[in-house]
C-alpha cells in the first residue's frame, strides 16, 4: 500500500508568535490546531525556542515541558503528529539568543551576525552583544545534551511525536569552522537521541543556504546522519528562481537535496507572504534593522493559493514524501511593535500565514484542503538530477553548480510550467 503524502504546516499561535511559550494559553492551542486539523493536515511542526526553554545552561524549565505535555495531547486528540524543533535559535529574521550563551567579547558567529539580523534575548533587543558559537563552545553543546536528554526521554513514547528536528535553519543563527565539524555535530546529536530513544526519526532544518553555499552544514553530511532529508526554499528569496513564484523551485531544491543526500526530501518550509486582502501583488519597501534597505514581494491572495496549487503536485513527482507550509497564521495586529514584525524588522513576517490576522482562512488553505481531500500518496521519482559529479566537488562551487543543475531541470521538464 502507497504511503500516505504528508501534509503539515509550521506553527506559531496567531496572538503570541514567538512569545508563545512565555504566555502559553492551551484554548489558543485546541483552537488554531482544530483549523490545522479541519484542513486535512497532519503534522504541526513547532519550535522550542532555545531561551524560553533553558533560562539556564543546565536546565529546562519546568513549566516548559509541562506545557509542551499539553500540547503533545492536544495534538493526540486530533490526530495530529509534532515535528520539535530543538535549538530555536534562528526565527523569522532575528536570531532569539539564550541569555547564559550571550557574549559581548565573542567573535561573529556567522557573516549574518550583527548586519541582518536583530538578536532577541529576554523578549528584547540587545544592542553591543553578540553570543557563543552553538557548534563549538562547551557550555552551549552541554546545554544542548541537557535538552535533549530531558525532552526526549520524557516525551518518546507520547504518540503525538513523529520527527525529532535539530534546528531551523541553523547556520543563520552560527555557522561550523568546517564542514567536519558541521557533520561531527549532527553525528553527537542524533546519537544521543538515538541512544534514548531508537523508535524516532531525526532531521535538521535546512535552508537553500546549504545548496547555494558551503556553510559547515552540507547536505551529503548532514542527511548522511541524520534519518530524512528536508529542505526550505522560497523563490522570491533567490537568485536562481526565475520569478517570484516559480513554481518549480522548490520541487528542484527537493530533487537537488535528494540527489546529493541520496534520500526522499521533504519540502519542511515554503510558501510566501501575502498582500492585504483584495490587493494585487505588490512590492514592499522598507528601511529595517541597521538601516538595511529592504524590499520584498508580496503575492496576492489568489496568486499565492495558484501558486500553492501548482507546486503540490509538482513536490510528488519529484518523490517528496510531504510538504510543510510556512506558516500557520498572520500574526495579529497587536504584535506589530514588536520583533520580528515591528516597523523596522522582518515586518513581511506579519503575514506569511494560512489565516488571516482575524483568524479567518486565505485561499490558499482551500487549496490544501481540496489536495489533502485527493488523499495524495508517495510516488516514485519521475522528475530527477542526475549528478554527473561528487558531493565534494559539488561544494567546490555551490551556487553556480546549483544554477547551471536548475537549467539543465528546466530544459528538461518545463512542459508549461510556471
Amino acid at each position: 500500500m502507497a504511503e500516505p503524502f504528508l501534509l503539515g504546516v509550521n506553527y506559531w499561535p496567531r496572538r503570541k508568535a514567538m512569545y508563545w511559550w512565555s504566555n502559553f494559553d492551551a484554548d489558543e492551542v485546541r483552537e488554531e490546531f482544530d483549523v490545522i486539523a479541519s484542513i486535512g493536515m497532519k503534522v504541526v511542526r513547532l519550535f522550542l525556542l532555545w531561551d524560553d526553554w533553558m533560562p539556564t545552561s543546565d536546565q529546562v524549565h519546568p513549566q516548559r515541558m509541562r506545557d509542551f505535555k499539553t500540547v503533545c495531547d492536544i495534538a493526540a486528540e486530533r490526530g495530529l503528529q509534532l515535528e520539535p524543533t530543538f535549538f530555536t535559535g534562528h526565527m523569522s529574521g532575528p536570531n532569539w539568543s539564550p541569555r547564559w550563551l550571550l557574549s559581548a567579547d565573542s567573535p561573529p558567529v556567522s557573516p549574518y551576525f550583527g548586519y541582518t539580523r536583530q538578536v532577541i534575548s529576554g523578549g528584547e533587543i540587545v544592542a553591543n552583544s553578540g553570543y557563543r558559537n552553538m557548534f563549538h563552545d562547551a557550555e552551549a553543546i552541554s546545554a544542548e545534551r541537557v535538552l535533549l536528554k530531558t525532552v526526549v526521554s520524557e516525551f518518546k513514547d507520547h504518540p503525538a511525536i513523529w520527527v525529532w528536528n535539530l534546528g531551523n535553519e541553523p547556520d543563520l543563527f552560527a555557522h561550523p569552522h568546517t564542514s567536519a565539524d558541521g557533520k561531527a555535530w549532527i553525528k553527537e546529536m542524533r546519537d544521543l537521541i538515538r541512544s534514548i530513544d531508537p523508535a524516532h526519526n531525526v532531521t535538521c532544518g535546512l535552508h537553500v543556504d546549504s545548496i547555494m553555499s558551503d556553510n559547515g552544514l552540507r547536505l551529503n553530511d548532514v542527511f548522511g546522519e541524520a534519518d530524512i532529508a528536508v529542505m526550505h526554499g522560497y523563490p522570491m528569496y533567490s537568485p536562481i528562481s526565475r520569478h517570484n513564484l516559480d513554481t518549480d523551485f522548490m520541487p528542484f531544491l527537493c530533487a537537488l537535496t535528494s540527489a546529493l543526500s541520496g534520500k526522499p526530501c521533504y519540502a519542511e518550509e515554503w510558501g510566501g507572504c501575502t498582500a492585504p486582502p483584495g490587493h494585487d501583488s505588490e512590492m514592499w519597501e522598507w528601511t529595517s534593522y541597521q538601516g538595511i534597505q529592504r524590499a520584498q514581494f508580496m503575492a496576492s491572495e489568489d496568486a499565492l493559493a495558484e501558486y500553492v496549487g501548482a507546486v503540490l503536485p509538482k513536490l510528488v513527482e519529484v518523490g517528496s514524501p510531504g510538504a510543510l507550509l510556512w506558516c500557520y497564521a498572520d500574526y495579529h495586529e497587536s504584535l506589530w511593535d514588536r520583533p520580528p514584525c515591528d516597523e523596522h524588522g522582518a515586518k513581511h513576517e506579519r503575514h506569511f500565514g494560512l489565516v488571516r490576522p482575524d483568524g479567518s482562512l486565505k485561499p490558499h488553505a482551500e487549496v490544501i484542503r481540496r489536495f489533502a481531500a485527493t488523499n495524495p500518496t508517495v510516488q516514485p521519482a519521475v522528475r530527477t538530477i542526475t549528478l554527473n559529479i561528487t558531493p565534494e566537488q559539488y561544494y567546490e562551487n555551490p551556487g553556480i553548480t546549483a544554477d547551471r543543475l536548475y537549467k539543465a531541470y528546466i530544459a528538461q521538464y518545463e512542459t508549461g510550467s510556471t
